[in-house]
């Protein structure tokens, strides 16, 4: 008989801080310098030098704290990992262990089964990243750049709650859209500013005791750690099934040939001989100070999702997609603010015609080739008839072409919407006269050929008159 298996999946995520230092230093994190150039004695190690706290990164985390509704400790240390690796100068990265800034939080989700999913988060720790080894290019060698040396982390490790790999990438942008929201990390995911790795076990349906997990190690886009974490679920299952065990590892995911690879066994706490830093005080963190910082608290996507839906009437899956970032939210509701029209009409514009031409040139939203303000004065032409919302389409695509606003685009082209009843009149009686054959089909009970009819008007008026009083016109007409 068959057995049935749980998949259980713990995230632990990697945020890069948006500081313009570094945790314990004064060097930049600016991305893409040459080599070796954005790093200075602290963060190369060297005999005598000392770290200091930046303590942005301390508001940082009391931030993501808050919006987790996690407990922000009010005393957190700094430890030392000691581990030998060419990346790790010091011989050792400074983290935190035993007592972590942020514990015990929470993020709640929509499951792939469409259910509400409380998902646990143990801890978020402030550390140091490690350099990078780059062996491209090299032949035979190895080469190291430290320019990511101290740059700032903050890890958010969640519960074992994660039941599938869809539900794990639905967790994880979760988090990437709060830290964005929260203006702590930009997530990029290409730069390596948001990792994860992703502990994966499986169990038998039933079974309260845990199987044996492996970690996936360092996966930075949401399509991989789906691949990856679906794959290594049917290697461990495969594996215990044929009657082996999964032995507790570190894998690394393969893109090229679609597999997890062993990487190393397993280390435990006790293997990276932690121990407090003696150079580093302990942080101490009032009640006042996570007061002010929760006053600055910005609305978080929840929140703000649940107000588009309450004040602008939107549909939920309008509100999700234009409140998965902050900037496209500020970006709708700046439309909203600035036209006449419905909101409902405005998030059809942002999400349709708007996302399609950003994502067409693979821009952002902080990189659109129309404002809010240009866009809202688009969507009123539509609300005040000069234009009907077919010609808007050209109007958007010769603005987004920057040829002037809606108002310059329908001057210049020609293209203002005729409302004159009479003028319609004309050229409908003119399609009904050239048509006639079609007229008696239609008033035989042939209804869908009112189509052809407004179609035809449209086509004589090149696509100018008001579909609306067409389409009444000529229904009263062919009565």
């Amino acid at each position: 008989m068959s057995v049935a298996w749980e998949v259980v999946i713990g995230l632990e995520i990697h945020a890069q801080l948006a500081t313009k230092s570094k945790i314990f230093s004064g060097s930049p994190t600016a991305y893409g310098a040459d080599p070796n150039t954005q790093a200075n004695l602290v963060d190369l190690g060297y005999p005598g030098v000392l770290p200091v706290l930046n303590k942005e990164v301390v508001r940082m985390a009391t931030l993501f704290g808050l919006a987790v509704s996690a407990t922000v400790a009010r005393r957190s240390v700094f430890a030392r990992k000691n581990y030998f690796y060419p990346d790790l100068p010091k011989g050792y990265q400074i983290s935190q262990l035993e007592l972590p800034i942020v514990e015990h939080g929470e993020m709640h989700i929509i499951g792939v089964d469409g259910m509400e999913k409380r998902i646990g988060i143990t801890r978020a720790h402030l550390e140091e990243d490690a350099g990078k080894s780059i062996h491209e290019g090299l032949d035979a060698s190895s080469g190291i750049d430290l320019n990511r040396a101290g740059t700032p982390l903050l890890e958010i490790v969640s519960e074992p709650d994660l039941r599938s790999a869809k539900d794990a990438v639905t967790y994880m942008k979760k988090i990437h859209t709060i830290v964005h929201y929260l203006g702590i990390s930009d997530g990029n995911m290409q730069e390596g500013s948001f990792r994860c790795d992703a502990n994966v076990s499986v169990r038998p349906m039933g079974q309260k005791e845990l199987g044996t997990r492996a970690e996936l190690k360092n996966l930075n886009s949401f399509r991989y750690i789906e691949k990856a974490i679906n794959i290594e679920v049917e290697r461990q299952i495969d594996l215990i099934e044929d009657g082996g065990t999964v032995v507790q590892e570190t894998r690394l995911y393969d893109s090229d040939k679609d597999e997890t690879r062993s990487m190393r066994s397993k280390e435990e706490a006790n293997d990276y001989r932690y121990f407090p830093d003696p150079d580093l005080l302990p942080v101490e963190i009032s009640n006042e100070y996570i007061e002010a910082i929760r006053a600055t608290m910005p609305e978080l996507p929840d929140a703000k999702q649940a107000r588009f839906i309450d004040e602008y009437e939107l549909k939920s899956d309008d509100a999700a997609i234009l409140t998965a970032s902050r900037m496209l939210a500020d970006f709708y509701e700046g439309v909203v603010k600035a036209t006449d029209a419905t909101a409902q009409v405005a998030a059809n514009w942002v999400i349709g015609d708007l996302g399609g031409a950003l994502n067409r040139d693979g821009l952002g939203i902080s990189d659109s080739k129309i404002s809010s303000d240009e866009l809202a004065g688009l969507v009123d032409r539509i609300h005040d008839d000069t234009i009907s919302g077919k010609i808007a389409k050209q109007v958007f695509e010769a603005m987004w072409d920057g040829e002037g606003s809606a108002d310059d685009v329908i001057e210049s082209k020609g293209l203002k919407q005729i409302t004159d009843s009479g003028a319609i009149e004309l050229v409908v009686d003119k399609v009904i006269a050239d048509n006639l054959g079609q007229v008696a089909e239609y008033k035989a009970g042939k209804d869908k050929l009112i189509g052809f009819f407004v179609g035809k008007v449209m086509q004589e008026t090149k696509g100018q008159a008001n579909p609306g009083q067409v389409n009444q016109m000529l229904r009263d007409k062919l009565k």
